[in-house]
């Protein structure tokens, strides 16, 4: 079996000193240490993402480093579960269970987070700021103890939705999804955005599987179907092949690009610049690869933070400057907990996030979350690439207004 994965940020340290506070009564939290849970797929298909959890454990070091978080050291106990929803449920339950972490942070995709769904609000411990944009992980009334992230996908669908309806007059679009939540958040989105032209103007629908080898015969269909805008809603893996696959056989649609799969290091790179140029997709964070970034602060916090704690991680992949932004974000968290660290609080917190502004958001974005809000990044603009970076244009897209 494969071994599990640990990333450690910052040995806990050891005290016996006895702090009177309900608060080190509960599991993972002592006078000196929080324990925070992940998994993340580090192999297995979707293995581009494990990056995303080097970057967080990366950012945990730094905040260490600085003192920690209102005195105490984060320590970061993160398993591979290869993208496997049982995995993710026998890693989680570990992490709860043995390693009496105070909260789950940032598990990754929307199988493995429905797999543990149930049981990290039957348990009541904080299913916190999810890798997924899909719609059901926002539900405060229904499962208080779990809370997105990242825009939703449905939210995504309609800019595309708009784009197309403004733009390109004669659309055919051709879709590729993920045969999952995740998949169909984005298509709903799409299909909602659309409205009553959605039945004219999308003429083809394909689906795959996590486990297909490739989609190369799903391409071939949608190009077969006179499509003239591929919808390529896919993961970083697939989505490298479906660019590819279209370049190779000719076929020259307007490309929409998922933005879980915007990565100019993980996936237009792969697929041949010469293929990827002229993509669409939306952004919310700073393109790490866009040389107008060069001299802003943010960014050069970012670089310097990279170099210095994580030097293996590429400077050209934006999984990096996600992972470092989620991460910054549960530390703006920690820090409104004060010396409360009970679940409960964390939750209470994560749901009280006012106008927060993170050095690697876009310009404009900021990260709001309440009570009956559990989507904390509701705004995204559009780029495209241009062969070398993403160029952003027009105006910021603000779900929250809809």
């Amino acid at each position: 079996m494969r071994a599990p994965l640990r990333l450690i940020a910052g040995l806990a340290l050891l005290s016996l000193t006895f702090v009177p506070s309900a608060a080190f009564a509960q599991p993972g939290v002592t006078a000196t240490e929080i324990k925070v849970g992940n998994t993340n797929p580090y192999s297995g298909p979707l293995s581009a993402y494990g990056t995303i959890g080097k970057a967080i454990g990366a950012y945990f070091r730094k905040v260490n480093d600085e003192g920690g978080v209102n005195g105490r050291k984060i320590n970061f106990i993160s398993y591979d579960d290869q993208y496997s929803p049982p995995k993710t449920l026998e890693m989680t339950r570990k992490l709860v269970e043995q390693d009496q972490v105070a909260l789950i942070f940032q598990p990754l995709g929307t199988p493995t987070n429905s797999a543990i769904w149930k049981y990290m609000n039957d348990q009541k411990v904080p299913q916190l700021f999810v890798a997924t944009g899909a719609t059901k992980f926002g539900d405060p009334q229904g499962h208080p103890w779990t809370m997105g992230w990242q825009p939703t996908y449905q939210a995504e669908g309609h800019i595309y939705a708009q784009y197309v309806l403004k733009n390109i007059p004669d659309a055919k679009v051709g879709v590729l999804y993920q045969n999952d939540d995740s998949g169909k958040d984005y298509l709903k989105g799409f299909k909602d955005g659309l409205g009553a032209a959605a039945a004219r103007i999308i003429v083809m629908e394909q689906s795959y599987e996590v486990t297909d080898p490739t989609v190369d015969s799903q391409v071939v269909n949608l190009k077969n179907s006179g499509a003239n805008v591929f919808f390529n809603s896919t993961a970083p893996k697939f989505a490298s092949q479906a660019i590819r696959k279209a370049y190779d056989l000719g076929w020259r649609p307007v490309q929409i690009l998922s933005s879980v799969s915007a990565s100019v290091q993980s996936v237009l790179k792969p697929a041949g610049v010469e293929a990827a140029k002229g993509i669409l997709s939306a952004q919310y964070l700073k393109d790490v690869t866009d040389p107008q970034w060069k001299n802003d602060p943010g960014f050069k916090g970012w670089a310097e933070f990279m170099g210095k704690y994580y030097p293996g991680g590429s400077m050209e992949d934006a999984f990096n400057a996600y992972g470092y932004t989620v991460a910054q974000t549960l530390v703006h968290v920690l820090k409104q907990c004060g010396n409360d660290l009970s679940r409960a609080n964390i939750m209470q917190q994560a749901a009280n996030i006012n106008g927060l502004s993170l050095p690697m958001l876009l310009p404009g974005i900021r990260i709001n979350t309440g009570p009956n809000d559990f989507f904390p990044v509701e705004q995204m603009q559009l780029g495209r690439f241009d062969g070398e970076h993403w160029v952003l244009f027009g105006e910021l897209f603000d779900a929250s207004r809809k």
